[in-house]
């Protein structure tokens, strides 16, 4: 949106004689920036709160004797009825022009219809947050995240329930996407109306754990009361070479070793808590939303876990596979780690080995890890790691390719 500059400076200037009054009516001898920001957000917080009331009640203008209804009926105006909303300015009430009288028993406002408002809700912009804030953190330290941000106090139980909410939107969404993408007739539709495919695309998937928390009071209080899932997470995305003028430290290392450094850019993260076989359709269901199936190259970077490469090979049979650098190195790190005491035979021994990874030489790697599989165990069983995986190590040929060899970070 574009704001009249003169107006937002006038309304500055007015906010600065409001926040300055507010701190020398406070009497503190010293005053700091940030006492100033947080008055200011204060301030500014109250405003917004005042200024959504005065707007919603300004949006109905003269209120009309009746209107249509939605079932074709007729609407009387009743009175100006208040409701209540909760922004991302704290609770708002505001008086609107309210309408019923009609054969079909409902009524409504028309403000509130237009602006997609349900009375006593949280509205969509504070949703969206609470949402984030339940998504990314456990919902108690969630409501305590938002009163920083937010200067107001949001409930557990509205994390909860939002949080809740947005994530059965999705659910409902990955499951429409689903639905089309194993119909034929969806398909062929989409076959005549397509986007440009993209060139490379890749594509990455993982699991970890998640702990459901107990909803009852009396569960959470029980010592050792979880309930551990596996959840899949996929990410789809595209590469590109990182200008000189942007690496970081690492990335300038990188670049001395590697002569490009690439990035992933244009993500786009699915995710499950389910068995491989659903996720799957999830996979794949995705996959035709970014023109995985199209794309001139389809590149999966993944560790070593079978499931997922079955889960590849038959979905997308055709794609590059690559198995994640870090996860091949860190193996190698990890073997010498057991298999070594002293610090000086271990990184002979790791320098040499990851050089031949490195070059794509997992022959020469497994080779390695048989000389040590009787000091051990780890070595014995990376054994099966790298020879299952020889193909999908070729690391100098994918570099030479221009592909990533290490899959998406968050």
């Amino acid at each position: 949106m574009e704001y009249n500059i003169e107006k937002i400076n006038l309304i500055a200037q007015k906010v600065a004689e409001v926040v300055k009054e507010a701190i020398e009516e406070e009497g503190q001898e010293q005053t700091l920036i940030g006492d100033v920001e947080m008055a200011m957000r204060e301030g500014l917080r109250n405003i917004g709160q005042q200024a959504m009331k005065c707007f919603l009640e300004a949006a109905d203008g003269e209120a009309e004797a009746e209107i249509e209804c939605a079932c074709g009926g007729k609407l009387k105006y009743q009175r100006w009825r208040k409701a209540t909303i909760w922004s991302v300015f704290d609770k708002v009430v505001y008086r609107r022009a309210y309408y019923a009288g009609c054969a079909c028993g409902k009524g409504y406002a028309p403000v509130d219809r237009r602006y997609g408002i349900e009375p006593g809700k949280v509205t969509a912009g504070l949703a969206h947050l609470i949402a984030l804030s339940g998504i990314h953190k456990a919902f108690e330290d969630g409501r305590k995240w938002l009163k920083e941000y937010l200067l107001f106090e949001v409930s557990e139980n509205t994390v909860r329930a939002e949080t809740q909410k947005m994530g059965e939107l999705q659910r409902q969404a990955d499951a429409q996407l689903i639905t089309e993408t194993q119909n034929e007739v969806s398909l062929q539709k989409r076959e005549q109306s397509q986007t440009p495919a993209p060139d490379i695309l890749y594509g990455s998937i993982d699991a970890a754990k998640v702990r459901i928390e107990p909803r009852d009071e009396k569960e959470k209080a029980v010592e050792n009361r979880e309930n551990w899932r596996d959840m899949k997470a996929g990410c789809w995305y595209e590469g590109e070479i990182v200008p000189k003028s942007q690496r970081s430290t690492r990335q300038k290392d990188k670049a001395q070793r590697e002569g490009t450094v690439l990035r992933a850019k244009n993500k786009k993260y699915f995710c499950d808590i389910d068995k491989a076989e659903q996720f799957g359709k999830l996979l794949w269901a995705t996959g035709c939303a970014v023109g995985a199936d199209r794309a001139r190259i389809l590149v999966f970077i993944c560790d070593g876990a079978v499931w997922i490469w079955n889960l590849i090979a038959h979905y997308f049979p055709t794609a590059i596979q690559i198995v994640d650098w870090y996860h091949a190195a860190d193996r190698l790190k990890r073997v010498a780690e057991e298999a070594f005491s002293n610090l000086v035979e271990r990184q002979a021994w790791l320098e040499g080995v990851t050089e031949d990874l490195w070059q794509g030489r997992v022959e020469l790697v497994i080779e390695a890890c048989q000389r040590l599989a009787k000091k051990s165990n780890l070595a014995k069983q990376s054994l099966a790691y790298y020879g299952d995986n020889i193909e999908r190590m070729r690391y100098a040929q994918f570099r030479t390719a221009g592909y990533l060899i290490r899959k998406w970070r968050h």
